[in-house]
């Protein structure tokens, strides 16, 4: 039947009386309502009429004209709601535009209505409502009208509301009793109040799920179910994917477990709300435990971020009891994954949960009363349990104890960095000589940089071998030396003490003599050390703190304090940094309201927060204001929507430092979570706050909120990197770099590049850390910008005419580029995808060095080692090795520096003329006959084979070795071009503990073998499982261990009982030589050659012994030597007592 051309005919239809020819009507115009719909539009108010009669047979057909009239309209909600009441005619797998619009305006208005039904659990409302800052710290401004301190301008009142709240403006659907202010999303949504569409609109809804489970199609639902906040159905996917999966064969995405997965993924990717992500994953977490064999590594990722410490335990508990190896490496693997993720409060508590082998009793006293042994046996019956544990069991327990109080992690991840150290010392040698070390920016300078690139590999050699250079360290700086000795120690936690013990206070009744800089130094660098494993080292630090009157000491006590018990929520801790703060003390106040922030870090302590409030609105210095900002941020940590009343309440300050404060709170509560909101919030403060501290920081935040999307900040701050404020240029550039951390991303070094060449200093030094923090790690096969980038740092470095803000920067980036022996990167999250704690709050607190240069060791927290650690069920290193399916110079390192010998000034050559070059020949040739007839008539010569003279078997053996050296070294040429053809072969082995990226970990697979891994590789340490246990197994050699750390002495030591065998040593060294060269001389020596040769090897021996046994006592000289001088003054030199090395050189 042809299409019709014109409805007007078909349209005077539905005005006659019969209801067959308006049936008749209605069926011509809906199958060619696609031409004639405009024609049918005047007629609605008929159609509608026909629709709205209760005794027309076909209303579901005048509904369904209707929907598709005014989807021709663009009236989509009308639209959709005549659809819903045309019930079954509305076909859902009809292909055609009407139909997927329709449906898609359906899924839209099912998550509107579902998400606004949702009410949070009670579990997330208590978690929502643990900091009551509205009544707290929000009290003195509630119910006040606040002129906005954005712009001078604006003379309304500030909303009440949070912006950051999902329940905001434009997200009306997530909270119906708001109503939309502005088009969008919201205004979208169709009011529905009548109960027959919103069945129909539920029926549509199961209708689409059905269809797409009878496909295999879960994620689709999964993803509607996450979003509409609908988690019965979330439940019920999951479900019905389990018994799909039993009933046929697997197929594809039709696995539970693969779901689980995927519903996790996008939980903690996706999801921005904190209480329904808490929600989702303790549905997940039940739903796996439900499982027979269930993913473990899963209920882990759970359990961490849902903080049940109990869970945990008993998942460990329960793989120890299985026995098997597999289970049991399992629990080891899940014991480093808990302390990856965990925190240290939480860890603590797992520790203690664990079930303890019980210590065997003492022998009765002869004593003892009947009633004792009468109760003896009850109290045995009652720890039965607890003590009844098998030997296995016994160690299993030990060995997660060693993972989970970090012992074994903090000493694999040392051993890695101490044998696969890969400093370059030449670098620092070039700043050195680069830049003047009286100015203590620049000796600040070469230290950081010097701390960073030998971070946790306790390779201290560059400040033992250079003391001329850091005794010229006064004051904070030598403050800033000592403090990074814990860089380079971090995590040698058994020889801590031993390092740092003659720079330490002396506790009791001995009171130190060395400078006060250096004692506050050495309880930073302690903490430094014990960093986020602070079990053992609080109390002393603790003690140091307290009992010190000295507030360069209580200065350094309250940082290492607050690294050491970060997150740890110590309320004695907190009493005693609370002291120090209402002390008043301009000097030590900003580190201690820091340490506050770090000792309460993530709990969101109401108390701790309003006593911070007030007291940062009470006290005149502006130090302790920035320090009670920062620690505010801190105590707010990944709190997300429970955090808004704080952000608020600081943003609404009039004081700038607090406004900066709430800023950092965004920055902090929202890390890693993308949300939209917080990035809305942060660019309205960048471009319209009045001060430029807030600006810069607005723009910096927004890497904190989305460097697990680095590929979306160089767009969002393209423009502002081209701003006319160097505050929001600097910023911008900070951004870039925090967010696309290592890696490498092209369009982040697009926009850096030009802002090394900045007009403002800080601007290009923002530039250089930020290129330094993206290509740590990368080669020039990964980028082959690195080495233009790593030239031009050291061209900043050694131009005189340079800003010293400038060369600052380029000396941090070249530390930080060459990380931890080159082995280190710039992680803000886990191997296993979670937030990295330590990382996130190291890099927001190295951000503070634009206000206090030791701030800037904070940094170190932020590098994690990059590597492959294999342990077998033992928790041994086996000797395996795993293939990397790349070329080998595609992940490798960096070269090293070429060191160029100093040349002096070339000469021009001087033009000869060609008769003086003949002449000269002439000359030559008749002195050389000359020669040759005297030696005739003096010397009879002695003639052998082939006729030649001595001289002349001399010359051809010159001749001989020339053309042997020439030919050795073509063959070197041939064999390095072999060898380097076979090295770019794709495919390589590689050894346990070797260096593996992790861009190259996607490469990386284990050949069959007798090990084979417990899980994919994530980096970092990895269990496996021996197919032969029973067989004798071959171990990595642990160098680390063999390698002692002795107490450095004190000044004045080094002589005394050792000088007796040291005058010995030289007798017997010129004893052995003369025998060794004294054969037909008896013993003598026939001239002073022998001797003179013997004296300066005696001299050299004594330097080095001197060099590497005094090292560390010159070093403590240097370092707690007083500062007596004035301000103004310069700086001390060297201890005379060390002026050995000068000798040795000047005996060379």
């Amino acid at each position: 039947m042809p299409g019709l051309v014109t409805a007007v005919g078909v349209l005077a239809f539905l005005a006659d009386e019969e209801t067959e020819l308006k049936v008749f009507a209605l069926k011509t115009l809906n199958e060619d309502i696609d031409t004639v719909w405009i024609e049918v539009a005047d007629a609605l108010s008929q159609i509608e009429a026909l629709y709205e009669d209760e005794t027309f047979p076909e209303r579901q057909l005048a509904a369904l004209v209707l929907a598709k009239v005014y989807f021709h309209l663009q009236a989509y909600n009308e639209s959709m709601t005549f659809a819903l009441a045309a019930g079954p005619l509305f076909k859902l797998d009809a292909p055609g535009e009407f139909e997927e619009t329709i449906i898609s305006k359906c899924i839209d208005q099912y998550i509107a209505v579902s998400s606004s039904r949702h009410a949070p659990s009670k579990q997330s409302k208590a978690d929502a409502s643990l900091p009551a800052l509205t009544t707290t710290v929000g009290s003195g401004t509630e119910g006040s009208v606040l002129i906005s301190p954005t712009t001078p301008f604006s003379q309304s009142t500030l909303p009440s509301k949070s912006l950051l709240s999902r329940a905001s403006a434009d997200n009306t659907i997530l909270d119906p009793s708001f109503q939309p202010t502005k088009e969008g999303r919201s205004a979208s949504i169709a009011q529905i109040t009548d109960t027959t569409t919103q069945r129909a609109l539920q029926n549509v809804i199961e209708r689409l799920f059905e269809s797409c489970l009878k496909e295999g199609k879960y994620r689709q639902v999964v993803g509607i179910a996450v979003e509409a906040k609908n988690l019965d159905v979330l439940r019920t996917v999951i479900r019905r994917a389990r018994e799909d999966a039993k009933s046929k064969p697997q197929e594809g995405q039709g696995s539970a477990e693969e779901l689980m997965d995927y519903a996790l993924s996008i939980c903690m990717d996706v999801v921005q709300e904190r209480s329904l992500r808490i929600e989702i994953l303790r549905l997940v977490l039940d739903l796996l435990s439900d499982i027979p064999n269930p993913d473990y590594f899963a209920i882990a990722k759970c359990v961490v971020y849902l903080d049940s410490d109990e869970e945990a335990s008993t998942l460990l508990q329960q793989l120890v009891t299985k026995g098997d190896q597999t289970s049991k490496v399992t629990a080891y693997q899940i014991a480093f994954d808990l302390y990856d993720n965990g925190t240290q409060e939480f860890l603590a508590k797992i520790l203690k949960s664990l079930p303890e082998p019980k210590e065997p009793k003492p022998a009765a006293a002869e004593g003892a009363t009947e009633e004792a042994a009468e109760n003896e046996p009850l109290l045995e019956d009652q720890d039965e349990s607890e003590s009844d544990l098998s030997k296995d069991a016994v160690k299993a327990y030990g060995n997660i104890r060693s993972i989970l109080d970090g012992s074994k992690a903090i000493e694999l991840n040392l051993e890695f960095l101490y044998r696969n150290n890969r400093t370059d010392s030449s670098i620092l040698n070039k700043i050195r000589d680069s830049l003047e070390a009286r100015n203590s920016i620049f000796h600040s300078a070469l230290t950081f940089c010097n701390a960073f690139m030998n971070a946790g590999t306790t390779n201290d050699k560059f400040f033992r071998e250079n003391l001329e250079w850091l005794g010229k360290a006064i004051n904070w700086s030598k403050f800033t030396a000592t403090a990074a000795l814990g860089v380079m120690h971090r995590g040698n936690l058994t020889q801590a003490r031993v390092l740092l013990d003659p720079y330490l206070p002396k506790s009791g009744n001995g009171v130190s003599s060395g400078s006060l800089y250096s004692q506050g130094g050495a309880l930073y660098a302690y903490g430094l050390i014990h960093a986020n494993h602070g079990a053992d080292a609080l109390e002393f630090l603790r003690s140091m703190f307290v009992s010190s009157s000295q507030e360069v000491v209580q200065h350094g006590g309250a940082l290492g304090l607050g690294i050491a018990g970060m997150a740890t929520g110590n309320a004695q801790i907190s009493e005693d940094l609370k002291e120090k703060l209402f002390a008043d003390s301009a000097l030590n106040g900003e580190a201690v309201g820091l340490a506050m922030g770090l000792i309460n870090l993530g709990t969101g302590n109401a108390r701790v927060l309003a006593e911070m409030f007030q007291y940062a609105h009470e006290t005149t210095h502006e130090k302790i204001v920035r320090g009670c900002a920062l620690g505010m941020a801190l105590i707010m940590y990944g709190r997300q929507e429970s955090a808004d009343g704080q952000i608020e309440t600081l943003l609404n300050d009039p004081d700038p430092i607090l406004r900066y404060g709430g800023i950092l709170t965004v920055a902090l509560a929202y890390c890693g979570t993308g949300s939209n909101k917080a990035i809305r919030k942060l660019l309205h403060y960048a471009v319209s706050d009045v001060n430029d501290d807030v600006r810069r920081i607005a723009v910096m935040s927004l890497g904190f909120i989305l460097f697990r999307k680095p590929g979306s900040v160089p767009r969002m701050v393209e423009l502002l990197a081209e701003s006319y404020n160097p505050h929001v240029r600097y910023g911008s550039a900070m951004a870039l770099g925090i967010s696309c951390a290592g890696t490498g991303l092209d369009e982040a070094i697009d926009l850096l590049e030009p802002m090394m060449k900045d007009p403002t200093d800080f601007v290009r030094q923002g530039a250089h850390i930020a290129l330094s923090m993206i290509l740590v790690q990368q080669n020039e096969a990964m980028n082959p910008k690195v080495a233009s980038i790593r030239k031009t740092l050291k061209k900043v470095v050694g131009d005189r005419h340079e800003d010293a803000m400038t060369k600052f920067g380029a000396s941090l980036a070249l530390g930080i580029i060459d990380a931890g022996g080159r082995n280190c990167t710039i992680g803000l999250q886990t191997q296993t995808g979670n937030l990295n704690m330590p990382g996130i709050v190291g890099m927001a607190v190295f951000t503070q060095y634009w206000y206090w240069f030791p701030f800037t060791h904070f940094l170190s927290l932020s590098f994690v080692p990059t590597s492959i650690i294999g342990l077998d069920h033992e928790l041994d290193i086996p000797k395996v090795s795993f293939h990397s399916n790349t070329r080998p110079s595609l992940f490798d390192y960096p070269p090293e520096q070429e060191v160029k010998t100093e040349e002096g000034p070339t000469l021009v050559t001087t033009a000869i003329l060609s008769t003086t070059a003949q002449a000269k020949r002439r000359a030559q040739k008749k002195e050389r006959a000359q020669r040759r007839e005297s030696m005739d008539l003096d010397t009879p010569t002695r003639v052998v084979a082939g006729g030649h003279t001595d001289k002349m078997e001399l010359d051809d053996k010159k001749d001989d070795s020339k053309d042997k050296k020439e030919g050795e070294s073509a063959e070197k040429e041939t064999a390095d071009a072999k060898k380097k053809a076979e090295k770019e072969k794709v495919g390589y082995e590689m050894e346990n503990m070797s260096r593996v990226l992790p861009g190259q970990l996607k490469y990386i697979s284990f050949p069959a073998g007798r090990h084979r891994p417990v899980k994919k590789p994530t980096g970092g340490p990895l269990l496996l499982l021996d197919s032969e246990p029973d067989k004798a197994k071959v171990l990595v050699e642990e160098k680390l261990k063999k390698a002692t750390t002795e107490r450095a002495p004190t000044l004045g030591a080094t002589a005394g009982a050792s000088a007796t065998p040291r005058q010995q040593q030289p007798l017997d060294a010129f004893s052995r030589m003369l025998q060794q060269r004294g054969e037909g001389q008896r013993g003598v020596a026939r001239n002073l050659n022998d001797l003179n040769e013997f004296l300066q090897m005696a001299r050299r021996e004594e330097s080095r012994a001197a060099g590497s046994g005094s090292g560390a006592a010159a070093a403590v000289g240097v370092l707690t030597a007083i500062d007596e001088d004035g301000e103004g003054d310069q700086e001390a030199s060297t201890p005379k007592e060390f002026d050995y090395f000068t000798d040795a050189e000047d005996e060379d």
